[in-house]
């Protein structure tokens, strides 16, 4: 009888020992770390190299004095658009300044005046006026600066190494500082590289429904590496050392322990990191938030 009675007790005692023991393994030990997790995605990427364009207007057409005298100036202004041939100046020499009308006084089939009429030999706006009316100028002296308007473009300053990015390409994206993105068509080269910074100027031509200034600096992207599908974690998943020479994640090993996984990266975007190896499931969870300076089995716990 007595013997029956143990024997019950055991029975009892045992099932309560076994979900202790469950409940030992799910639930998170006191103190361990608060976490996020997330799971590998499967999406195309794109890597992309960022460089500057620099809007230019490439044609620009010098206004000179035709004689030495006294500059007769119009109502020219900045900003001011001119035809090509447009009157511009008239220059008097100091000599017809001094003789005056007394040549014509003397013979009035001379015709003298001494006046000498300076035209636009070229069409644009005035960005520049060097001289106004009444200076004394000499021959050969630029008195203005005329811009043409349709030779503007933005000019690409492209490393060498970089020049097989951009072969066989037609147009390229390109970002304004306001946001605004343009289409840049490439229209060809220059044909000397900067000798100090080792670039090459590449011509976009650009339609834009509004004026654009000169000087204005762009982002223009070139596309070094595409992937129609990739296997991807967030950039905040991704841990290194202080040399960045070895890269890990965290990976969920059951419901409170994390451990350390080494990775191999591939491509990289503002926000996601390509994971070449190993090849993780869509099951795995992979920790998030509060990854950094975590030991290689780790408690934690899973927070939303």
């Amino acid at each position: 009888m007595k013997q029956l009675l143990i024997y019950l007790l055991v029975l009892l005692v045992l099932p309560c020992c076994k979900h202790n023991e469950e409940a030992e393994e799910t639930e998170p030990a006191e103190g361990a770390t608060p976490v996020t997790v997330t799971t590998v995605s499967h999406e195309p990427m794109q890597e992309f190299i960022t460089l500057n364009a620099t809007s230019a207007y490439l044609q620009k057409w010098p206004v000179k004095a035709n004689a030495t005298g006294y500059l007769q100036a119009g109502n020219l202004q900045l900003n001011q658009y001119v035809n090509i041939g447009q009157q511009l100046y008239t220059i008097q020499t100091k000599e017809a300044k001094s003789i005056g009308n007394a040549i014509n006084v003397l013979d009035s089939t001379f015709r003298f005046t001494g006046i000498n009429h300076i035209k636009a030999n070229g069409a644009g706006f005035i960005s520049q006026l060097d001289h106004q009316g009444g200076d004394y100028v000499q021959d050969g002296e630029q008195l203005a600066l005329i811009t043409d308007t349709r030779s503007f473009v933005f000019l690409l300053d492209m490393p060498y190494e970089l020049r097989p990015y951009i072969l066989n390409k037609t147009s390229l994206q390109m970002e304004l500082p306001d946001g605004e993105v343009l289409a840049g068509m490439i229209s060809g080269n220059m044909p000397a590289m900067d000798i100090g910074s080792q670039t090459q100027h590449i011509i976009l031509k650009v339609k834009s429904t509004h004026q654009l200034p000169e000087n204005l600096i762009a982002k223009v992207k070139l596309v070094k590496t595409s992937k129609a599908m990739a296997n991807s974690l967030p950039k905040a998943a991704i841990l290194s050392d202080e040399t960045q020479a070895e890269f890990w994640v965290m990976k969920m090993t059951d419901s409170a322990t994390a451990a350390k996984v080494i990775i191999e990266k591939g491509i990289e975007t503002n926000d996601m990191v390509e994971i070449l190896s190993p090849v993780f499931s869509a099951n795995d969870k992979i920790l998030l938030t509060g990854n950094y300076g975590l030991s290689d089995t780790a408690k934690v716990k899973i927070v939303q």
